[in-house]
């Protein structure tokens, strides 16, 4: 168990970091806004991943 959660949610936030390219923190706390809705996770990360690939800042 890393960092005190249960395997299956280290799961989903290994899967999610992995296959969106989000961060950690950006997965658990979709994770726990969102549940373990797979379809909604993946859905909610693309947009974060759209929205900081576009800000003035990324860029850097």
């Amino acid at each position: 168990m890393e960092n005190g959660h249960s395997p299956q949610l280290d799961d989903y936030v290994r899967q999610l970091v992995e296959t969106t390219g989000i961060t950690k923190a950006e997965a658990l706390e979709l994770i726990y806004l969102l549940g373990l809705n797979w379809a909604s996770l993946v859905r909610e990360a693309k947009a974060i991943k759209a929205t900081t690939a576009t800000s003035p800042g990324s860029q850097i």
